[in-house]
């Protein structure tokens, strides 16, 4: 398969080109991710936004027509959950589904971004 023509591209544009009510989850979620691992470097892939750190990936931003997905890269057992928020049974990841700002649940998204930081740090060793 060819690989998309925005791969690698800024982040910027995807922010601007989504829909008006996941918008304010989107920015959210930067803002946060920014704040758990500032050296995270960000760019497109598979059309999202990609936070890695030191060529590990840390996190996704996936948006969708009536929702976003804050996508956690580590393997099973990373994350805890103790709420059940989190879907998937991946070997790669888990995500978070929010379909409006008021159901971001932002001490457990600080929480869990903290530990796709450590997660990818310890990876790019």
């Amino acid at each position: 398969m060819a690989r998309r023509a925005d791969f690698g591209a800024p982040i910027q544009g995807f922010f601007q080109k989504q829909p008006p009510p996941l918008r304010p989850i989107l920015e959210a979620l930067r803002a946060m991710v920014e704040a758990a691992a500032p050296e995270a470097t960000a760019s497109l892939k598979w059309g999202m936004p990609v936070y890695e750190i030191d060529g590990a990936m840390m996190c996704a931003l996936g948006g969708h027509r009536s929702h976003v997905n804050l996508i956690l890269a580590g393997p099973p057992g990373t994350f805890a959950d103790p709420d059940g928020q989190l879907s998937g049974s991946g070997k790669t990841g888990r995500h978070l589904k929010l379909e409006s700002i008021a159901e971001l649940p932002q001490k457990a998204v600080q929480g869990w971004l903290r530990t796709a930081a450590a997660a990818a740090r310890k990876k790019a060793k």
